[in-house]
């Protein structure tokens, strides 16, 4: 109990949370955990949903998912950050997109986490507290990360040669090579 009590004085004042996802289970689990961590919690499961609860009352801090069914979670950043400067912005996003990444953090989110990000992650990154992960002893290689974005891509085509070749913009033949070859370490 006692640390219960010990999150809930981190967050004095305006405890006020926005959530919007539209995966359900994601957003009621992750709902659930952060109002155990003492915020009070809202939730939104589209853009137009998202705008509306900003609308009527901008919270002190949000969690916003990149792709949501009817848009562009980044409306939804945008929208907050006018309607209140000093909201505490998270974006979640799809591995590797970074771009949009970037993008939320122009336009005024703190942080941004790969999806699925878990509740420990999100109230670090929305409250500035606990310590960072130290870096990895033996992170992925480069060749390695981008042999992996392209399994993660010919997977999502359905191990479709062509299509993929289109998606990632590189010629057919160069992309089964790289198909043909094992990981890099």
């Amino acid at each position: 109990m006692g640390e219960m009590s010990q999150t809930s004085e981190v967050i004095e004042g305006d405890n006020s949370l926005l959530i919007v996802d539209d995966d359900r289970p994601f957003l009621q689990r992750l709902g659930r955990a952060m109002e155990q961590r003492g915020f009070a919690v809202e939730t939104a499961e589209t853009v137009a949903e998202g705008l509306a609860k900003v609308g009527i009352h901008a919270p002190a801090y949000a969690v916003v998912d990149m792709r949501l069914g009817d848009g562009n979670g980044l409306d939804v950043i945008e929208r907050l950050r006018e309607k209140r400067e000093d909201s505490r912005v998270i974006m979640l996003t799809g591995y590797g997109n970074i771009a949009t990444a970037v993008t939320a953090v122009k336009l005024g989110a703190i942080d941004y986490l790969a999806k699925p990000a878990d509740a420990d992650e999100v109230y670090q990154a929305l409250t500035g507290l606990g310590d960072k992960a130290p870096p990895p002893e033996n992170p992925m290689s480069a060749d390695r990360v981008r042999w992996e974005h392209i399994q993660r891509v010919y997977e999502l085509c359905d191990r479709n040669v062509s299509e993929t070749a289109r998606r990632l913009n590189m010629h057919r033949r160069t992309l089964q090579r790289i198909l043909a070859k094992r990981a890099p370490r």
